[in-house]
């Protein structure tokens, strides 16, 4: 119901901040589930899979809603996760210089009696990254913490040319996707217009 406070299972500042941005009330609990690949799983059902177990994860009492996500990025249907080092983030910069690749976040809304579940995925090209660049990029640190090694957000919206469906999702949660779902099953609603939104 409008005013009612939305569970995010996550602790990304990124997610947080775009639904405190169109006035939805928020309160953060982050799940704390195993986030490691299943061997030859396929990207879509990873970033579902892990969704559901943090959807599933947090303490929700009676008539609260819960929203979980989990975005990555792959190519050639591999999965590009967090880079541990960074050699690895340059590993996969290199990877996706000049080439086309996914982002997909698989999110869950639920509330007592509804279930919303979706994978999100949009193309983004990255320019050709010569080796200076690519070595500027990753002394500056801005790789730690990003699937793929990078975060459309941060300085590494120079490093992209081209996005293909939603920004959001790229930054980690596709917000129109989202409020959709919550719009359709009777959940929260933002407050940014006069009677939420259309």
């Amino acid at each position: 119901m409008r005013g009612s406070r939305l569970i995010l299972a996550s602790a990304s500042p990124r997610r947080r901040e775009m639904l405190e941005r169109v006035g939805l009330l928020l309160d953060v609990r982050p799940a704390d589930v195993d986030e490691t690949e299943h061997p030859g799983e396929d990207p879509a059902a990873y970033v579902l899979r892990v969704a559901r177990a943090k959807a599933d994860a947090v303490p929700r009492e009676a008539g609260a809603w819960v929203l979980a996500a989990d975005t990555t990025v792959t190519i050639d249907g591999a999965i590009l996760a967090k880079a541990a080092t960074p050699d690895e983030a340059a590993a996969m910069l290199r990877r996706l210089s000049g080439r086309v690749h996914q982002v997909m976040t698989g999110f869950v809304v639920a509330g007592d009696a509804h279930r919303h579940e979706a994978v999100v995925t949009t193309d983004v090209e990255m320019v050709e990254l010569d080796e200076p660049g690519l070595a500027d990029y990753v002394a500056s640190g801005d790789w730690r913490d990003k699937a793929g090694a990078y975060a459309i957000q941060g300085v590494a919206a120079a490093l992209v040319r081209e996005v293909r469906g939603s920004v959001t999702n790229v930054i980690g949660l596709p917000l129109a996707e989202v409020l959709a779902a919550l719009r359709e099953l009777g959940g929260p609603a933002p407050r940014f217009a006069a009677g939420g939104l259309p």
